[in-house]
């Protein structure tokens, strides 16, 4: 008992040792209590704004999960020196109980410290899901914007397309109204020579006159031609360069 009561030569007892583990455990159990309650709260930004545990191990309070895990390797050291005194006790009675107290302190640090190593496995879990599914999110928005941007560049093509197509429809209607133009000019100079003959039958001119007027007559019907040729050619150019 001297071990037990005294520590054997003005050392620490096994006792006070004892004691001071058994109140570090029951700090640990609340702190391990206390982390996983803060972590199980339901808050909207958990994974974006909290702290890592230790070494970013999870969310919660990193001070508070380093002081449990600092009173975890103080009862630990504890045991250690508790597991050299007790075989030192000459009673096997006595070495068979505290053999029993310290083991029984080492399987709860043990439970506690595999619960705290199981729920930062968790947080670290949680928080990779979390950044994945962010990413994810952002990499949709981008993808959505891209493709509204496609959708956009195809609805200016066939604008385009419509106003090219648009400005073909006048430019023939415009080349149509030219040439029936020309053809109304034509049956009017048609009927104006047939009337100058008339004329000049009648009033008996000479046939040079006559074959100055055909000549005329000729060269009309080439700037008549020559202007319909033209107006061809100038609306195939511009249906070509607006396709």
């Amino acid at each position: 008992m001297d071990f037990a009561g005294g520590g054997g030569g003005g050392g620490a007892s096994l006792s006070d040792m004892h004691q001071r583990a058994r109140r570090l455990l029951l700090s640990v159990r609340d702190g391990v209590a206390r982390i996983e309650r803060l972590a199980s709260a339901p808050t909207s930004s958990s994974y974006s704004s909290s702290a890592p545990l230790v070494g970013g191990s999870g969310a919660g309070d990193p001070a508070a999960a380093e002081e449990v895990r600092r009173e975890m390797a103080q009862i630990q050291g504890l045991c250690a020196q508790m597991d050299r005194l007790w075989r030192s006790i000459p009673a096997k009675g006595q070495r068979d109980i505290w053999k029993r107290k310290v083991e029984q302190l080492s399987e709860e640090v043990d439970s506690l410290k595999d619960t705290l190593d199981k729920h930062s496995l968790r947080q670290r879990k949680r928080i990779l899901e979390a950044k994945e599914r962010a990413e994810l999110f952002e990499r949709a928005n981008g993808e959505s914007s891209h493709i509204l941007q496609i959708f956009d560049d195809e609805a200016q093509a066939r604008q385009s397309a419509r106003n090219s197509s648009r400005t073909l429809d006048e430019a023939f209607a415009t080349g149509v109204a030219i040439l029936e133009k020309y053809s109304d000019q034509r049956e009017r100079l048609k009927r104006v020579q047939r009337k100058a003959l008339d004329v000049l039958n009648i009033v008996g001119l000479s046939n040079s006159v006559l074959k100055l007027i055909e000549r005329r007559h000729r060269v009309d019907k080439k700037i008549a031609y020559g202007g319909m040729i033209i107006t061809v050619v100038l609306m195939v150019a511009f249906w070509r360069l607006t396709h």
